[in-house]
């Protein structure tokens, strides 16, 4: 009776913490999307239902520039950090022992345990100082970009040698045996096999670079302010139904991406256990 009571108890005090949970994560998104459409000036007062924020965003140029400048650098971001990933997890996985291996892989991880801070100074020293000898490059879009890369490909390694180190080397040995070349081996076995961590790291780095304030800070220049940076500065003035507005129509797009993504890789995992289940019986 008390095993029985304490296990239903158990259960009870998990859901709460996990209702919990949730509500103080998403609690202040709802809120946000809600106040998007308030008709009042004041961001934290309810004047009733309006649309004028959207309107708003509409005419607001710096903002919908910021928008812009961000998914242009997130896209570029996520693309280069899921290749520059995808080939530091392969050389950490698959070549156990090379010279300079330890040093490789805390450079890899080092932006991951690094504050953003040191990572921005420290770029930005080292692109003034190439910009003085070489002439280029201005500080704007492409060193946003490259700040984002570098903090982006070590999230993208560890997400994607997690998931390489889980597969068979036996498939791999195998297609070599049938006379797959190495190239072929890659393409045809193990990136298909990956291709679930390679997306989710295109979306894990895509995220991070579109919400990125520390870095961009650091690395922007004049003309060149994205989406955050904006939303940063106008908070010490006093956000408006504008700003909300923005900030619902980001959150509506990662989540139709999440959600399309999330589909896709339950389709490839069902065909994929499809296909392993023809195998056996065939």
């Amino acid at each position: 009776m008390k095993a029985a009571f304490g296990s239903a108890f158990a259960r009870r005090f998990g859901a709460a913490w996990l209702v919990a949970g949730f509500v103080f994560l998403y609690l202040p998104i709802v809120a946000l999307v809600i106040y998007s459409f308030n008709a009042s000036p004041l961001p934290t007062t309810w004047g009733g239902f309006t649309l004028d924020g959207y309107r708003k965003l509409l005419r607001d140029e710096e903002v919908l520039g910021g928008l812009w400048l961000s998914l242009q650098i997130a896209f570029f971001t996520a693309c280069g950090s899921v290749v520059l990933g995808t080939m530091a997890a392969f050389a950490l996985v698959k070549y156990r022992r090379f010279t300079g291996r330890t040093a490789f892989s805390g450079m890899v991880n080092a932006p991951l345990v690094m504050p953003e801070v040191v990572v921005g100074l420290s770029l930005l020293l080292m692109l003034v100082s190439v910009q003085r000898a070489l002439g280029f490059p201005e500080r704007g879009m492409m060193t946003i970009w490259l700040g984002h890369l570098l903090l982006g490909m070590a999230y993208a390694t560890v997400v994607i040698q997690a998931r390489l180190q889980d597969l068979n080397p036996q498939l791999e040995e195998a297609a070599m045996d049938l006379g797959a070349r190495p190239w072929q081996v890659f393409y045809l076995v193990i990136l298909p096999m990956i291709s679930q961590a390679v997306m989710s790291a295109w979306l894990l780095t895509f995220t991070i670079s579109l919400d990125d304030v520390v870095l961009s800070a650091f690395l922007s220049g004049p003309g060149s302010t994205t989406l955050p940076l904006v939303i940063f500065s106008r908070a010490r003035l006093g956000l408006d139904s504008s700003i909300n507005a923005v900030a619902t129509v980001v959150i509506a797009f990662v989540a139709l991406g999440v959600l399309g993504a999330s589909y896709l890789i339950a389709r490839q995992e069902r065909q994929r256990q499809r296909e392993m289940a023809a195998a056996r019986q065939g």
